[in-house]
Protein backbone atom coordinates (compact mmCIF):
# COMPACT_ATOMS: atom_id res chain seq x y z
CA UNK A 1 0.00 0.00 0.00
CA UNK A 2 1.18 3.51 -1.01
CA UNK A 3 2.40 6.05 1.49
CA UNK A 4 -0.44 9.11 1.40
CA UNK A 5 0.85 11.77 -0.51
CA UNK A 6 2.54 15.04 1.64
CA UNK A 7 -0.39 17.96 1.30
CA UNK A 8 0.91 20.58 -0.59
CA UNK A 9 0.65 23.99 0.47
CA UNK A 10 0.80 26.92 -1.70
CA UNK A 11 3.14 29.16 -1.75
CA UNK A 12 1.08 32.18 -1.39
CA UNK A 13 0.09 33.53 2.15
CA UNK A 14 -3.30 33.27 2.96
CA UNK A 15 -6.32 36.14 4.08
CA UNK A 16 -7.53 34.46 7.20
CA UNK A 17 -10.80 36.10 7.70
CA UNK A 18 -13.22 35.09 10.67
CA UNK A 19 -16.52 37.17 9.94
CA UNK A 20 -20.70 37.26 10.32
CA UNK A 21 -22.67 36.49 7.02
CA UNK A 22 -22.11 40.15 5.83
CA UNK A 23 -18.55 38.64 3.90
CA UNK A 24 -20.83 35.84 2.45
CA UNK A 25 -24.32 36.93 1.14
CA UNK A 26 -24.74 39.10 -1.51
CA UNK A 27 -27.84 41.05 -2.61
CA UNK A 28 -29.94 37.86 -3.53
CA UNK A 29 -29.09 35.46 -0.23
CA UNK A 30 -25.78 33.68 1.10
CA UNK A 31 -23.01 32.58 -1.28
CA UNK A 32 -20.19 29.83 -1.12
CA UNK A 33 -17.03 30.40 0.15
CA UNK A 34 -15.26 31.02 -3.62
CA UNK A 35 -17.58 33.59 -5.25
CA UNK A 36 -15.25 35.99 -6.74
CA UNK A 37 -17.99 38.65 -5.83
CA UNK A 38 -17.80 38.58 -1.90
CA UNK A 39 -15.17 41.45 -0.52
CA UNK A 40 -12.76 38.24 0.74
CA UNK A 41 -12.36 36.81 -2.62
CA UNK A 42 -11.80 40.64 -3.89
CA UNK A 43 -9.02 41.40 -1.49
CA UNK A 44 -7.25 38.36 -1.70
CA UNK A 45 -7.34 38.45 -5.72
CA UNK A 46 -6.12 42.36 -5.43
CA UNK A 47 -3.65 40.78 -3.18
CA UNK A 48 -2.41 37.92 -4.91
CA UNK A 49 -3.08 35.39 -1.84
CA UNK A 50 -5.31 32.64 -1.02
CA UNK A 51 -8.05 32.83 1.40
CA UNK A 52 -9.57 31.21 4.64
CA UNK A 53 -12.96 32.31 5.20
CA UNK A 54 -14.30 31.19 8.66
CA UNK A 55 -18.18 31.92 9.48
CA UNK A 56 -21.59 31.49 10.12
CA UNK A 57 -24.57 34.23 10.07
CA UNK A 58 -25.04 35.44 13.56
CA UNK A 59 -21.26 35.21 14.40
CA UNK A 60 -19.98 38.15 17.52
CA UNK A 61 -16.85 38.44 18.40
CA UNK A 62 -17.42 35.77 20.84
CA UNK A 63 -17.97 33.39 18.28
CA UNK A 64 -14.99 34.64 16.23
CA UNK A 65 -12.81 33.90 19.53
CA UNK A 66 -14.49 30.45 19.48
CA UNK A 67 -13.60 29.64 16.00
CA UNK A 68 -9.96 31.08 16.49
CA UNK A 69 -9.36 28.30 19.61
CA UNK A 70 -11.36 25.75 17.98
CA UNK A 71 -11.77 25.40 14.49
CA UNK A 72 -8.96 23.65 12.70
CA UNK A 73 -9.21 25.22 9.56
CA UNK A 74 -7.84 28.59 11.79
CA UNK A 75 -5.35 26.51 13.02
CA UNK A 76 -3.72 25.33 9.54
CA UNK A 77 -4.32 28.43 8.09
CA UNK A 78 -2.60 30.82 10.87
CA UNK A 79 0.95 30.06 9.81
CA UNK A 80 0.87 30.92 6.27
CA UNK A 81 -1.55 33.76 6.95
CA UNK A 82 -0.13 37.19 5.60
CA UNK A 83 -2.84 38.67 7.53
CA UNK A 84 -5.83 38.25 9.73
CA UNK A 85 -9.23 40.05 9.54
CA UNK A 86 -12.00 39.73 12.51
CA UNK A 87 -15.21 41.10 10.54
CA UNK A 88 -17.16 40.68 12.96
CA UNK A 89 -19.24 42.79 15.68
CA UNK A 90 -21.38 44.14 13.61
CA UNK A 91 -24.33 41.75 14.99
CA UNK A 92 -23.12 42.60 18.85
CA UNK A 93 -24.77 45.90 18.49
CA UNK A 94 -28.36 44.69 17.16
CA UNK A 95 -31.03 45.31 19.70
CA UNK A 96 -31.90 41.29 21.23
CA UNK A 97 -34.43 42.29 23.88
CA UNK A 98 -34.42 38.36 23.79
CA UNK A 99 -31.95 36.61 24.91
CA UNK A 100 -29.52 35.00 22.01
CA UNK A 101 -29.26 32.20 23.62
CA UNK A 102 -33.21 31.60 22.73
CA UNK A 103 -32.29 32.27 18.97
CA UNK A 104 -29.93 29.92 18.90
CA UNK A 105 -31.15 26.82 21.15
CA UNK A 106 -34.46 27.40 18.74
CA UNK A 107 -33.44 24.67 16.38
CA UNK A 108 -32.82 22.03 19.54
CA UNK A 109 -36.47 22.41 19.94
CA UNK A 110 -38.44 19.09 19.68
CA UNK A 111 -41.00 17.59 18.37
CA UNK A 112 -40.93 19.86 14.84
CA UNK A 113 -44.44 21.47 15.84
CA UNK A 114 -43.09 22.94 18.99
CA UNK A 115 -40.40 24.32 17.33
CA UNK A 116 -41.96 25.62 14.24
CA UNK A 117 -44.35 27.26 16.99
CA UNK A 118 -41.52 28.72 19.18
CA UNK A 119 -39.77 29.92 15.88
CA UNK A 120 -42.80 31.95 15.05
CA UNK A 121 -43.47 33.35 18.57
CA UNK A 122 -39.62 34.91 18.46
CA UNK A 123 -40.07 36.08 15.03
CA UNK A 124 -42.93 37.96 15.84
CA UNK A 125 -41.80 39.36 18.91
CA UNK A 126 -38.41 40.34 17.88
CA UNK A 127 -38.97 43.23 15.89
CA UNK A 128 -41.47 44.83 17.92
CA UNK A 129 -39.12 44.59 21.05
CA UNK A 130 -36.01 45.73 19.40
CA UNK A 131 -38.02 49.25 19.04
CA UNK A 132 -36.81 49.54 22.88
CA UNK A 133 -32.86 49.45 21.34
CA UNK A 134 -31.70 47.52 24.14
CA UNK A 135 -30.29 45.16 25.48
CA UNK A 136 -27.98 44.75 22.50
CA UNK A 137 -26.52 41.17 21.73
CA UNK A 138 -22.95 41.43 23.27
CA UNK A 139 -22.30 44.73 25.36
CA UNK A 140 -19.11 46.33 24.23
CA UNK A 141 -16.73 45.59 26.84
CA UNK A 142 -17.69 42.39 26.45
CA UNK A 143 -17.49 42.08 22.57
CA UNK A 144 -13.94 44.30 22.60
CA UNK A 145 -12.81 41.90 25.54
CA UNK A 146 -13.00 38.86 23.29
CA UNK A 147 -11.40 40.43 20.12
CA UNK A 148 -8.36 41.23 22.71
CA UNK A 149 -8.13 37.84 23.63
CA UNK A 150 -8.27 36.68 20.07
CA UNK A 151 -5.37 39.38 19.49
CA UNK A 152 -3.52 38.34 22.44
CA UNK A 153 -3.80 34.77 21.18
CA UNK A 154 -2.29 35.32 17.62
CA UNK A 155 0.37 37.15 18.92
CA UNK A 156 1.28 34.48 21.49
CA UNK A 157 1.95 32.67 18.02
CA UNK A 158 2.52 35.19 15.30
CA UNK A 159 3.97 38.55 16.98
CA UNK A 160 4.58 39.85 13.17
CA UNK A 161 1.40 38.82 11.85
CA UNK A 162 -0.99 41.63 11.22
CA UNK A 163 -4.41 41.75 12.74
CA UNK A 164 -7.42 44.17 11.78
CA UNK A 165 -11.01 44.50 12.88
CA UNK A 166 -14.01 46.87 11.51
CA UNK A 167 -16.43 49.11 12.57
CA UNK A 168 -19.73 47.54 12.51
CA UNK A 169 -22.05 48.49 9.52
CA UNK A 170 -25.47 49.69 9.08
CA UNK A 171 -28.91 48.34 8.67
CA UNK A 172 -32.41 49.19 8.14
CA UNK A 173 -33.86 45.95 8.93
CA UNK A 174 -36.93 45.41 9.92
CA UNK A 175 -36.00 42.14 11.98
CA UNK A 176 -34.45 44.68 14.49
CA UNK A 177 -37.21 47.17 14.02
CA UNK A 178 -34.97 49.32 11.95
CA UNK A 179 -32.83 50.29 15.25
CA UNK A 180 -29.42 50.43 15.60
CA UNK A 181 -29.24 52.65 18.85
CA UNK A 182 -26.32 50.56 20.22
CA UNK A 183 -23.90 50.97 17.45
CA UNK A 184 -22.38 54.29 18.52
CA UNK A 185 -21.22 53.09 21.84
CA UNK A 186 -19.71 50.15 20.03
CA UNK A 187 -17.57 52.71 17.87
CA UNK A 188 -16.50 54.71 20.67
CA UNK A 189 -15.31 51.02 22.91
CA UNK A 190 -13.37 49.50 19.38
CA UNK A 191 -11.40 52.90 18.83
CA UNK A 192 -10.49 53.21 21.96
CA UNK A 193 -9.32 49.61 21.94
CA UNK A 194 -7.39 50.08 18.55
CA UNK A 195 -5.63 53.22 20.50
CA UNK A 196 -4.41 50.89 22.46
CA UNK A 197 -3.51 47.99 20.70
CA UNK A 198 -2.51 49.40 17.08
CA UNK A 199 -5.00 47.34 15.28
CA UNK A 200 -6.26 49.28 12.35
CA UNK A 201 -10.39 49.08 11.95
CA UNK A 202 -12.21 49.14 8.79
CA UNK A 203 -15.27 51.69 8.76
CA UNK A 204 -18.06 48.87 7.19
CA UNK A 205 -20.81 51.71 7.45
CA UNK A 206 -18.49 54.46 6.05
CA UNK A 207 -18.00 51.52 3.13
CA UNK A 208 -21.50 50.35 2.07
CA UNK A 209 -23.87 52.76 4.07
CA UNK A 210 -24.76 54.58 0.03
CA UNK A 211 -25.52 50.67 -0.86
CA UNK A 212 -27.53 49.89 1.72
CA UNK A 213 -30.18 53.08 1.52
CA UNK A 214 -29.89 52.46 -2.00
CA UNK A 215 -32.51 49.73 -2.73
CA UNK A 216 -29.88 48.04 -4.66
CA UNK A 217 -28.71 45.72 -1.38
CA UNK A 218 -30.52 42.48 -0.28
CA UNK A 219 -34.27 43.08 0.69
CA UNK A 220 -33.43 42.13 4.54
CA UNK A 221 -32.11 45.79 4.82
CA UNK A 222 -28.57 44.42 6.57
CA UNK A 223 -27.21 42.55 3.87
CA UNK A 224 -25.32 44.43 0.98
CA UNK A 225 -25.59 44.72 -2.61
CA UNK A 226 -22.16 44.22 -5.04
CA UNK A 227 -21.25 47.13 -4.96
CA UNK A 228 -21.23 47.38 -0.68
CA UNK A 229 -18.61 44.39 -1.48
CA UNK A 230 -16.38 46.17 -3.65
CA UNK A 231 -16.26 49.10 -1.43
CA UNK A 232 -15.17 46.93 1.91
CA UNK A 233 -12.35 45.56 -0.58
CA UNK A 234 -11.14 48.69 -1.33
CA UNK A 235 -11.12 49.86 2.08
CA UNK A 236 -9.43 46.48 3.01
CA UNK A 237 -6.97 46.31 0.25
CA UNK A 238 -5.37 49.75 1.51
CA UNK A 239 -5.56 49.31 4.99
CA UNK A 240 -3.69 45.64 4.53
CA UNK A 241 -1.60 47.53 2.52
CA UNK A 242 -0.10 50.09 4.98
CA UNK A 243 0.37 47.34 7.91
CA UNK A 244 1.81 44.52 5.78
Amino acid sequence: MEEPAEPRNSPRPVLLVIADSLAYFGPKGGLPADDPRIWPNLVAAELDWDVELVGRIGWTCRDAYWALIGDPRVWAAVPRAGAVVFAVGGMDTLPSPLPTALRELIRYVRPPAIRRAVRATYTWLQPKLSKLGRPVALPPKVSVDYLEQSRDALAQLRPDLPVVAVLPSVHQCDAYGRVHSGRERAVKALRAWSGRTSVPLVDLAEAVRDNIFSGEANPDGIHWGWAGHTAVANAMVKTLQEVR
